[in-house]
């Protein structure tokens, strides 16, 4: 548990916490119950055993994070799960904890993130590397061009964005089992970096679980802001910062580990003096595939990444 964790006074003799306290006690009740019979249920599944009571799925999800931070403890401790968004691809086999074998080869469609990451084991992978990708858009684009088996083998991870519990255990997982170069492709613009930080650094709402779910050995393969410029980005195809970006991109070049990674730091500065922001799409200018037949074999071949 770190230092910094904000921290909330729940009294059970007062009346403004009553219905929190016994709400907490609820859901500590239900804990036990999955913890003694070694059965897991979602958040989801918490929730509409009394919806009435809950009011809503946030209630839940809050209360168990204060559960798993009071107690000391990551959430699968508790056997409660997250209902996976994430998906995985490429070069690895896995058996779940139900004994159902997993292949992840690649091919026009994906597999979804397991949602008990702690029960699968005999994981087997010849891959070279991982490449976690920010968007399922640029995802399956690059299942459609057959990128993991055209280069060296390798596995693709996504979390449609800001990525769920499931799949940043999963790629921490990864990480430790086969310590294989973990690299990010993400949009040039604040969004993008913040989601690599999440996977990197953690976030601040899962704070106090940060050393089970992060990888500090991820890199940024791209995309880059001095791509824009190294491959003539043509103007049109770029979006200027908004003061929402402005506020976020500064946000994230205060924060103290960015100043132990000044290549980062260059890079964002450029963003900021560009005033102009890139989604990966961008690239089409060049040609349909540049992305998966020029881009990244390049980025992957010369160490391209940060």
């Amino acid at each position: 548990m770190v230092s910094h964790c904000a921290t909330r006074k729940i009294k059970s003799d007062s009346p403004k916490s009553v219905q929190k306290f016994a709400l907490i006690l609820k859901i500590l009740s239900m804990i036990y119950k999955l913890v003694q019979s070694n059965t897991y249920a979602t958040k989801r599944d918490i929730y509409y055993t009394d919806s009435q009571l809950f009011g809503n799925q946030s209630v839940v999800d809050t209360i168990i994070d204060d559960i798993s931070c009071m107690l000391k403890v990551p959430r699968r401790s508790l056997h409660i799960l997250s209902t996976s968004k994430g998906l995985i691809a490429g070069n690895l086999r896995y058996m779940e904890e139900d004994g159902t074998r997993v292949n992840c080869t690649c091919g026009s469609t994906a597999t979804a993130v397991p949602s008990n990451i702690q029960g699968i084991r005999n994981l087997i992978t010849d891959a070279k590397f991982l490449l976690i990708v920010e968007k399922d858009a640029t995802f399956q684009r690059l299942l459609d061009d057959d990128f993991c088996s055209k280069l060296s083998p390798c596995i693709m991870v996504t979390g449609k964005g800001i990525p769920d519990l499931n799949t940043r255990l999963l790629v921490k997982k990864l990480w430790d089992t086969f310590h294989m170069p973990v690299l990010t492709l993400v949009d040039a613009d604040p969004h993008g970096i913040e989601i690599m930080c999440i996977y990197k650094y953690g976030s601040m709402s899962m704070s106090f679980e940060a050393h089970n779910l992060t990888v500090p050995a991820i890199r940024w393969l791209g995309l880059l802001p001095s791509d824009i410029r190294r491959l003539n980005i043509p103007k049109d195809s770029l979006i200027p910062l908004t003061k929402h970006d402005h506020v976020k991109l500064n946000s994230i070049l205060k924060r103290p580990y960015i100043h132990c990674q000044p290549l980062w730091r260059k890079e964002m500065e450029m963003m900021a003096e560009l005033n102009m922001k890139a989604e990966i799409q961008a690239l089409t200018f060049l040609s349909t595939d540049y992305l998966s037949r020029v881009y990244l074999p390049n980025k992957l071949k010369f160490g391209g990444w940060l």
